[in-house]
């Protein structure tokens, strides 16, 4: 029978879980929605446990269907196929709070599938899955000791907001999910643009009032839809098997286990040497003798790392609670790579290396809010003989995705914007020793590494991991937690970020009862030595080289008006593929005008440069160009500025004496300096009288004197205005708008359409006069009314 409850949370965002109408046959469903966001959770769990296992055999599958968003899959099949990373961070969210509330005796396959169904695209459904998978586990017969509750946190403007929107979380300083029971937290994940300490505890504290609810709610479900709850057996502990055992070798696996005295290798043989002595007093062929050992031998490693560390306050290698392992950091250590690191932190190395790429190397996503680009990506690799081992290489697990997710959190925070810096980055962690936090050490050489290769950071991340030790009211807190720390103690927590704060944070707890007081102490004690390793880093590279690798490519960036695109472009991409040719750049053209030109050889770049700058520039008054004069006319001469380009150079501005004949001063194919006057609609005037002005003034040079006048006075053309009585404004309007004859068309286009050629439709042969429809403005030019000869007349006064 079908049965619903809803929650309402801060904020008047809802939850509902619904059970009894859709997978009925599984062992718990739990149709989760909010909003018009859709998920279906189930879990189902074998009848029998599974034989000759030592461990919980848990699976977590989470999908996104395309279909839910309303989107066909890409690429030629237009099926899903393997999860995405996406998808496998949300598998690895739902499995780590919930693995830790099931009975430790219960050995039975079990498998939890959220599958989304609808999405609206504005809400990520992530947060519903793990509320769903809860709910199905609390609904079904299997034993699980919860439920659990998820809320994501967003920080914007000192408020703080109960699962954000993606919108939200673009302007948020704090993108954090909580998972917890009633009773306390068992999971965080943030991301953060370097937030206080004291925010995430606050943001923690908000999130857990919120879980509060859900969990209510899904145990009011329970109360009415949910089934009986399996029994399991608990575990007996044989106390006088371990006291013995304790007795025999309890002192000597206390010296094994001191790495101080033994190094990490040395102190797994002494131990292996130990178990293998007491397996000789084992019946021969006594399998289920064999079997108890092993389990009591772990378990008094177990009760001596923990009695050590609580009651006699020393950790396996005797550092104090609060130190860090000796640090060593190098950079440029790969000589072909844009940037490297080699970061080495006790007996966990990382080789990290950047690479540099262009528009073109952005990695395609498809998500429910369509096809996105990102520009930054960080690979993590975790090969066996980090550890000494022998391991089959396949594909990427999923705790490589999940450490690298880690590390991409938080160095994401502090990446240049576009405008500082166009590459797409890649950065790869190659783990080549591992000894405990490889993934925060991924994120210290990182760091390095993106500095090393130029990159300009808004600061320096270094992370480090903390651990816990707690029984009743005593506890400890470690920092740097090496290996055995991570096994044997209560809480994984994993703390990154810059001098002015954190930019990502994971903490896994294995134990209820963290009070806010154990996390703030725990974040003081990483913040502290998180400045100790920025101190240790920034010894060596405290910024980025101003100089990038050679084999780097070069971008150089430029701005054109958004209507020179299509001219960048051209017909069928024939223009900007002209340029790629010939210059072996790559070019990239966004919708505002941004031009990236990228490449590795510096001629390539500038010749590129250089015509995407002719091709696309624009004239700009009072600016001096060179240009060539392409056409000469009885009234001037056509100067194409630049390529496509091109105004009118009027005869009164050519010199600065009277010029009778333009073809006296210039001829087709000369280079003259022109400055822009004006530029009227699609008109350019130009002037290189201006120009010469300009020069003489400089070299100090008198101006035309009264001698000129007075020579142009006396001259058979005395009847014309010298040329110090013409200017530009009159007398480069000699025709009204729309008059002009049919010999200049677009006799100075700005928009680049190039003035006809002679010989051409539109032009007029060389000494030709102006066809007798145009007129001149304001009437005859003086002197010449009244039909007096050429010098008959009086000069002008």
């Amino acid at each position: 029978m079908k049965q619903d409850v809803t929650v309402e949370l801060a904020g008047g965002k809802q939850i509902k879980f619904e059970t009894g109408r859709m997978a009925k046959q599984a062992s718990g469903a739990a149709l989760t929605s909010s909003g018009d966001n859709v998920i279906l959770a189930t879990a189902v769990a074998s009848p029998d446990p599974k034989e000759g296992i030592d461990f919980f055999p848990l699976t977590v599958e989470y999908r996104e269907f395309t279909y839910a968003g309303g989107r066909i899959p890409g690429g030629f099949i237009k099926r899903e196929g393997r999860p995405s990373e996406k998808e496998i961070l949300t598998s690895r969210q739902i499995d780590r709070p919930i693995r830790p509330l099931f009975p430790q005796a219960f050995r039975n396959e079990t498998q939890v599938v959220a599958f989304v169904y609808s999405a609206d695209k504005e809400n990520d459904p992530d947060v519903l899955g793990i509320n769903g998978a809860s709910c199905a586990l609390a609904l079904s017969d299997i034993p699980f000791h919860g439920p659990v509750g998820a809320v994501r946190v967003g920080y914007i403007d000192g408020q703080y907001i109960v699962n954000p929107t993606y919108a939200e979380r673009a302007v948020s300083t704090l993108n954090i999910m909580v998972v917890g029971t009633k009773d306390g937290i068992v999971m965080v994940e943030s991301g953060a643009k370097e937030t206080s300490e004291e925010s995430v505890v606050g943001a923690i504290e908000f999130a857990h009032e919120e879980i509060k609810k859900i969990c209510a709610a899904i145990e009011d479900l329970v109360s009415r839809a949910g089934k009986t709850k399996r029994t399991v057996i608990p575990v007996e502990i044989d106390h006088e098997y371990l006291n013995a055992l304790t007795a025999k070798v309890g002192e000597q696996l206390k010296d094994a286990l001191d790495t101080q005295k033994h190094p990490k290798f040395d102190s797994y043989a002494l131990v292996k040497t130990i178990k293998d002595e007491l397996k000789k007093d084992l019946p021969e062929g006594d399998a289920a003798a064999a079997k108890k050992l092993s389990k009591y031998y772990e378990l008094l490693r177990e009760n001596i790392f923990r009695d050590q560390v609580l009651n006699d306050r020393i950790r396996p290698d005797h550092r104090a609670f609060d130190q860090i392992r000796e640090v060593t950091v190098e950079v440029g250590v790969l000589p072909r790579v844009h940037g490297s690191a080699l970061f080495t932190r006790g007996e966990t190395q990382a080789l990290v290396s950047a690479t540099l790429g262009t528009t073109d190397d952005a990695q395609r996503l498809e998500s429910y809010e369509g096809e996105q680009k990102r520009r930054f990506m960080l690979h993590y690799n975790f090969p066996p003989f980090s550890v000494g081992e022998v391991g089959r290489m396949t594909g990427v697990g999923r705790r490589e995705i999940g450490h690298g997710a880690l590390a991409f959190r938080a160095i994401e925070a502090v990446l240049p914007g576009e405008d500082e810096s166009p590459y797409t980055l890649r950065v790869v962690s190659d783990i080549l020793e591992s000894n405990g936090s490889s993934s925060m050490a991924t994120v210290c050489g990182a760091s390095l590494a993106l500095m090393q290769a130029g990159i300009p950071l808004k600061g320096s991340v270094a992370g480090v991991a903390m651990g816990l030790v707690k029984e009743g009211d005593k506890y400890a807190i470690l920092t740097d937690i090496a290996g055995a720390e991570d096994h044997y103690g209560d809480m994984d927590f994993k703390v990154a970020g810059t001098r002015k704060g954190i930019t990502a944070l994971q903490m896994d707890i294995k134990i209820m009862g963290i009070t806010p007081q154990i996390m703030r102490e725990a974040l003081e004690q990483a913040r502290i030595n998180r400045l100790s390793l920025l101190d240790t880093m920034d010894a060596t590279i405290s910024g980025a080289n101003e100089e990038k690798s050679q084999f780097a490519p070069r971008i150089h960036t430029i701005m054109i008006p958004t209507d020179k695109i299509r001219d960048l472009i051209g017909p069928g991409g024939k223009v900007i593929r002209g340029i790629i040719d010939a210059t072996g750049v790559k070019i990239d053209v966004d919708d505002t005008g941004r031009v990236n030109v990228a490449s590795s050889d510096a001629d390539g770049l500038a010749r590129a440069i250089q015509m995407i700058s002719d091709l696309t520039a624009v004239p700009e008054i009072g600016k001096t160009y060179l240009g060539k004069v392409v056409r000469i006319a009885e009234f001037g001469a056509f100067v194409e500025i630049f390529p496509g380009t091109d105004g009118l150079l009027h005869v009164s501005e050519i010199a600065e004496h009277r010029v009778k004949e333009v073809k006296d001063e210039l001829r087709e194919g000369d280079q003259i300096l022109v400055k822009v006057l004006a530029i009227e609609g699609n008109r350019i005037k130009l002037s290189r009288k201006a120009v010469l002005r300009e020069q003489r003034a400089k070299l100090g040079l008198p101006e035309p004197g009264a001698e000129g006048h007075e020579a142009a006075a006396n001259s058979p053309q005395g009847n014309i205005a010298p040329a110090d009585d013409l200017d530009g404004d009159d007398d480069g309007e000699d025709f009204e708008d729309g008059e002009e004859g049919a010999d200049e068309p677009n006799f100075n286009r700005a928009d680049g359409a190039p003035a006809a050629p002679q010989g051409q439709p539109g032009s007029r042969p060389e000494g030709q006069r102006r066809p007798s429809g145009r007129r001149r403005r304001g009437g005859r030019r003086p002197g010449s009314g009244g039909g007096a000869p050429q010098g008959g007349g009086a000069p002008r006064s």
